[in-house]
């Protein structure tokens, strides 16, 4: 309409100036360019040709092979394992080698390591018992790997050297693009009791049946990957970074007592030497059912196994083909359940290991959990591509291998359980189930981007879980939905308001953050939720998400990779995005700084006039004015509103404003951001008579003033409330300023957001 047009023409000078004034103040002397919606060329590397600019690997995109064949034995009454491997390492880098470097992660808990020194601390005020014992009275645990030899094919000795967590293999001749290079190490170390010494595997004592569970991982002198990226990620393990891996094929036999039951990564080539005929005839049963698990080994013949300590003993023979890393849990008190789940055209076992300790939650919700799990995430990514996932029971730990993790959750002596232990357990064993995309398949560095794996991982659980109290319903009864402790924006605000002296970037190595938790997890997983739910949209976001999976599936992508391939299948720009919340610590915080009301007057406003005097002007050709209602000098305002706007008609003839909605009300609505973070802006209008509307402002509105904000609203209704984030779906940090009026107090505030949602 002609009367909008000359009204923003006059109020558009206005906005300008003061925006370009406001920014020109702001940038510092070089002028550089310090806009957030700038691209991120400083930050990213150049494409080439190993990974291109859309995000997809190059054509000269490579990776390098590690083969293991093993021979491992459990030493179950000394609590010690002994390994011999060899390690086939093919350079399919257009490199030439001169050494290889081998991770020896359980040197970590050697009793001189580094790692012990690192953190820094004082005198606490008061300890637990039990911690006092720990921290003081405890003797320290002598772990870590004993390397009896290194040899070549030729079972003549390498030579090597051991720094920390990584091992040098000085190579006899120089290993050429397109070689492979075959050795051998010998090696062996004490077990630790991880419920009482941490870690991320070890072993479990039972007092009552003098028995232990162990779960069992990082155990064997495990290759560094060589990229074009890092070259040789050898940074040393602390404790905090995971782990960077490449694919290989495994053929490893594993020996334990023969009353022992344990499943691993890979799949079980002697099952008619270890099982009896009726495990045989039940796990037969369980790879065609499908709706609920099939007990291998039940209750009852795990509680008469336990009583027993075989000196014989068994062992387990399993194969893997494409696999960054092997695990294994093995034990007598072990219950084992299967159930099949069918994924694309192919049958997948889900499987669930527990001692009697476990029940009756694990028997209840574990293995159907890894089934519904392995669908959900199939969907959002790609189709599971192996042939089993195992849950296995194991106390305070979460930790994730291919195709086997390890779970906590464990109900009282007596079976009962609190809400929050059950869906604290079902939580984690979607997480750690879920890690079997993320990083086992798409194979991120965990030594140096935690988050790639965590973050990424930790929202599509909150996904899963979601849909999990839709699709089984019982599994969170009587709640209305799954009681997701990470992936909402409302659940991230608290980290990101604390003091910035104790925060880090998301892409930060996990070493050197305070909270790794929220750090890693929490707010990667919430970014990635805000900008499926409220940036993109899910269609947008769904097909990219699942086109980087897809893409980088047994490979080894870099966070560029992931930022640049969501941008290339969404035509979204997305670097502000990745920027404000990857690359620094601002907080998003939007308020509602201001509220004019303006009506329509034939008459020059004050601001005008003062223009007209400053530049000498005299007289105007008919103009409409929008004059704001605290400078009025007459009766105007007295006036109903559509009076006002029938001013018009002295201006437009009536053809041009009949059939037309005139405005009855004008409003000019300032937006302010306290907070550094670019958030797109939503707001909710409740009217005099009830109703409500939304409008989402793009994030692109702050693009020429990252400061605050005008905008002009024109109604037919008056205005009579005003709210920010209804929905709490940005992370605003600070919702005292989200409203219009004010607020008086937090429950009328929430009353409103309430009746605005129904």
């Amino acid at each position: 309409m002609l009367y909008k047009k000359i009204v923003l023409i006059v109020l558009g000078f206005f906005v300008s100036f003061v925006g370009f004034s406001q920014d020109a103040k702001e940038r510092n002397q070089e002028n550089i360019n310090v806009n957030k919606f700038r691209q991120l060329y400083q930050e990213f590397s150049s494409p080439n040709m190993f990974r291109t600019a859309s995000g997809a690997p190059g054509p000269a995109y490579y990776q390098q092979q590690a083969d293991y064949k093993m021979d491992i034995e459990l030493d179950d009454e000394n609590k010690r394992i002994y390994g011999s491997e060899t390690i086939t390492y093919t350079n399919n880098s257009p490199d030439n080698l001169e050494y290889l470097w081998v991770q020896l992660d359980q040197n970590i808990r050697k009793k001189d390591s580094p790692s012990l020194l690192i953190d820094g601390g004082g005198v606490s005020p008061a300890y637990l018992p039990s911690g006092f014992t720990k921290e003081f009275l405890t003797d320290s645990f002598d772990g870590g790997f004993n390397i009896e030899y290194v040899i070549d094919e030729n079972n003549k000795p390498l030579k090597h050297f051991v720094n920390q967590t990584m091992m040098r293999v000085d190579l006899p001749n120089i290993l050429k693009s397109g070689e492979s290079f075959s050795f051998s190490i010998k090696w062996w170390y004490n077990i630790q009791d991880h419920v009482n010494q941490d870690g991320r595997s070890g072993y479990e004592s039972f007092d009552k049946d003098g028995n232990r569970v162990y779960i069992i991982a990082q155990f064997f002198p495990r290759m560094a990957v060589y990229n074009e990226v890092e070259g040789w990620q050898n940074y040393q393990f602390w404790g905090d970074g995971e782990f960077a891996l490449p694919f290989g094929n495994y053929d490893v036999k594993i020996t334990v007592p023969s009353d022992h039951i344990l499943d691993a990564t890979g799949e079980l080539q002697n099952r008619k030497n270890v099982f009896s005929k009726e495990m045989i005839k039940r796990y037969n049963k369980a790879k065609k059912t499908y709706d609920k698990p099939v007990m291998i080994v039940t209750q009852a013949e795990a509680e008469e196994v336990e009583k027993g300590f075989s000196k014989k003993k068994k062992t387990w023979h399993f194969q893997a083909e494409n696999v960054r890393d092997f695990a294994f849990a093995t034990s007598r008190k072990f219950i084992w359940d299967m159930m099949a789940v069918k994924i694309g055209d192919k049958d997948v076992m889900a499987v669930s290991m527990y001692p009697k300790e476990g029940n009756p939650l694990w028997e209840d919700y574990s293995t159907v959990v890894v089934a519904e799990t392995l669908k959900t995430y199939s969907d959002y990514t790609f189709d599971y591509p192996y042939h089993k996932a195992i849950s296995v029971h194991a106390k305070q730990i979460g930790m994730e291998y291919p195709m086997i993790c390890f779970n906590f959750g464990r109900p009282n002596i007596d079976g009962s359980y609190s809400d929050d232990v059950k869906f604290g357990m079902i939580g984690v064993i979607i997480h750690e189930v879920g890690h079997n995309w993320f990083p086992m398949i798409v194979n991120n560095d965990e030594r140096q981007w935690a988050w790639m794996d965590e973050g990424i991982n930790t929202f599509v659980q909150y996904i899963t879980e979601q849909k999990l109290g839709k699709d089984i319903p019982e599994i969170i009864y009587p709640l209305e939905n799954f009681p997701s402790d990470r992936g909402p924006a409302n659940m991230i605000t608290r980290y990101m308001g604390v003091d910035q002296n104790f925060l880090a970037p998301i892409m930060s190595n996990p070493e050197n953050v305070y909270s790794l938790g929220p750090n890693a997890y929490g707010k990667p997983a919430t970014a990635l939720n805000i900008l499926r739910e409220t940036v993109m949209g899910k269609e947008l976001f769904d097909h990219a998400f699942k086109t980087y999976s897809k893409r980088w599936m047994f490979k080894h992508p870099s966070p560029e990779d992931f930022f640049r391939t969501m941008e290339d299948a969404s035509a979204v720009d997305l670097d502000w995005f990745w920027r404000g919340w990857f690359y620094t610590t601002d907080y998003v915080d939007i308020g509602i700084k201001e509220v004019n009301q303006y009506f329509v007057s034939s008459e020059p406003s004050v601001a005008v006039k003062k223009i007209m005097e400053e530049r000498g002007i005299t007289k105007l050709r008919p103009l409409v004015f929008l004059e704001n209602f605290d400078n009025d000098t007459n009766s105007v305002k007295d006036n109903d509103p559509l009076e006002n706007s029938k001013l018009l008609n002295n201006y437009l003839n009536e053809n041009e404003v009949s059939n037309k909605e005139v405005p009855k009300f004008f409003y000019e609505i300032i937006f302010e951001k306290p907070g550094g973070l670019v958030m797109p802006i939503i707001v909710d209008f409740e009217y005099e008579d009830g109703t409500t509307k939304r409008v989402t402002y793009p994030a692109q509105i702050w693009r020429k003033n990252d400061n605050e904000v005008k905008k002009l609203i024109t109604s037919n209704k008056k205005i009579i409330n005003i709210i920010l984030d209804p929905d709490l779906e940005t992370a605003d940090i600070d919702t005292s300023n989200n409203s219009w009026p004010k607020k008086q107090d937090e429950s009328e505030f929430d009353k409103f957001k309430s009746k605005v949602k129904g």
